[in-house]
């Protein structure tokens, strides 16, 4: 595959359908049943932060552009998504690595970063902060609540993020698959 690039972090935004199936067997290996093909189109159509180790891909997040929404303020949003390490390689700061470069993408392009993840103390420590307030989808209907979804989201501020009060309520749009 991409033999000259291993263990270096590189950046894609044009993915080549080769490239494509290797991180789906990534993201099967990372997360198993839990990682659909609606997952997999939610990652799609941003920045893609790759390691890799003998051409294969090993580690990866990808942002895309999501608008996130409270009541006063709508936020030009770089959103997390599909960050996984094959599961031999995790503790190795792997994926510490894929998302400090996502990170530095969202700070020079975005005013706020955001993810949903179940794993909080791994992004706490790389500066993300939990959202208190209540999380909501945006349809046509209007604001659909999604409690299941509370505490999941977090955020990084950025150099152009306003002021935020992390306790109001909070939207993204909605999409198939899982909303946030």
């Amino acid at each position: 595959m991409i033999e000259d690039l291993d263990d270096t972090c590189v950046e894609l935004e044009a993915l080549s359908p080769e490239l494509v199936g290797s991180l789906l067997e990534l993201m099967e290996l990372a997360y198993g049943l839990r990682f659909s093909p609606h997952d997999w189109d939610n990652a799609s159509g941003g920045r893609h932060f790759i390691v890799f180790r003998g051409g294969a891909p090993v580690a990866h997040a990808s942002v895309v552009p999501r608008p996130l929404s409270t009541p006063e303020l709508e936020l030009a949003t770089g959103f997390v998504e599909a960050v996984a390490t094959r599961p031999d390689l995790q503790g190795r700061g792997l994926g510490t690595e894929v998302m400090h470069a996502a990170q530095r993408h969202i700070h020079s392009t975005y005013e706020l970063g955001g993810l949903s993840t179940g794993s909080g103390p791994f992004y706490e420590r790389l500066g993300w902060e939990q959202w208190q307030g209540p999380t909501y989808a945006r349809t046509p209907q209007g604001w659909l609540r999604t409690e299941e979804d509370d505490y999941g989201l977090y955020i990084l501020r950025t150099p152009s993020t306003p002021d935020l009060d992390l306790t109001r309520p909070i939207s993204c749009d909605w999409r198939v698959g899982d909303v946030w």
